[in-house]
């Protein structure tokens, strides 16, 4: 029982993984049920969007009435990158997910500068003020990605940094075990691959293809929620929770969403800090990895922080190139998780994939 009677804060917590998180921690079950879960983020209309959607309200309209404090789910305005708003938010905080991020590679690369406040010192915001304000958070998890591992764009070297930072508040804030988690592509996460081929699909195409070969890890957002509660329940302070998780290539994933529709494929090219195949762990960090059921543990390098033996799981870089599923299995799992044309929702996250 994890989360029971804790309370938990999740900035960034109106996004597509933050939406299924709160779904799951509300839902209770085997991770216990917590007291409070709030939400920080600086998006009021999603906010309440978010409200009414618990409220089973079908529009979302400003006379709905509401005792935000009174709630198990509550609603805080504020930014990450304001260190007031964060400062105010902690207090009484059990643990802390941080899922807020400028995460959209080719808009982190015009504004790097936005990227890195919003990805590195906005964390840095959350760890100070667990410092001085001696909140008494318990855990705090960063959510990453598979572009920090040898990170080639902005987003990658940022949530690199993130990761870092985390690390590191360790040993300013022994109280508090911070840790990570890093995974690839979220299937139909806002922004991603698949809402944007389904949308192609549906205005006649043609589907825009980078490089045929290019592979990604796909993982859904239930799998990235298992992956925070694994976490939660297993990581060392400092640790880096990678799951073990199948990829696909960008064309098979192409043909899968078309089927038989008469729909052209056209080859783009590589982007600029776009990689051909994804690294979810580096070569470098592949001798202090251990396993941990179906995850990964990448050990911190801060000698501080190890504590005790292991055995390394791997002896080279955890690549999407490694275990790419077929043109079948990569069908199987969109159709596993309702994502295939004709089936409109997500059953995870409710959204609208076109």
């Amino acid at each position: 029982m994890i989360v029971d009677n804790k309370t938990i804060l999740i900035t960034g917590g109106t996004g597509s993984l933050g939406k299924v998180l709160v779904k799951r921690l509300l839902q209770g079950g085997e991770i216990g049920t917590p007291k409070k879960v709030i939400v920080f983020s600086r998006d009021e209309g999603k906010q309440h969007d978010m409200r009414v959607s618990y409220l089973d309200k079908r529009f979302s309209t400003d006379e709905v009435i509401y005792k935000n404090f009174q709630q198990a789910l509550e609603f805080r305005i504020g930014d990450i990158r304001s260190y007031g708003d964060v400062r105010s938010a902690v207090d009484g905080v059990d643990i802390l997910i941080n899922a807020a991020a400028l995460k959209q590679v080719p808009t982190c690369e015009y504004f790097p500068e936005q990227a890195i406040q919003t990805n590195a010192t906005g964390v840095h915001n959350i760890i100070r003020a667990i410092k001085e304000s001696k909140a008494e958070i318990e855990t705090l998890v960063g959510i990453s990605t598979d572009k920090a591992a040898k990170p080639i764009n902005v987003m990658g070297m940022t949530k690199a940094l993130q990761e870092r930072i985390i690390i590191a508040g360790n040993i300013t804030n022994p109280n508090t075990r911070a840790i990570c988690v890093r995974y690839g592509n979220v299937i139909a996460s806002r922004g991603s691959v698949i809402p944007l081929f389904h949308h192609q699909i549906e205005n006649g195409g043609p589907i825009t293809v980078t490089v045929p070969e290019m592979t990604r890890f796909l993982l859904t957002l239930n799998q990235a929620v298992d992956t925070i509660f694994s976490a939660i329940k297993t990581a060392s302070p400092g640790e880096i929770l990678v799951p073990n998780a199948p990829s696909v290539t960008v064309m098979n994933l192409a043909k899968a969403l078309i089927e038989d529709r008469d729909v052209d494929i056209e080859i783009l090219g590589i982007r600029p800090g776009e990689k051909l195949h994804e690294i979810m762990v580096s070569d470098e960090e592949s001798n202090m990895t251990s396993a941990k059921g179906d995850y990964y543990a990448i050990r911190p390098m801060l000698p501080e922080l190890l504590k005790e033996d292991f055995v390394p799981a791997l002896d080279k870089e955890f690549s999407s190139e490694d275990n790419v599923l077929d043109y079948k299995g990569t069908r199987e799992l969109l159709k596993e998780h309702s994502l295939l044309p004709g089936m409109e929702r997500s059953k995870e996250s409710g959204e609208l994939l076109v």
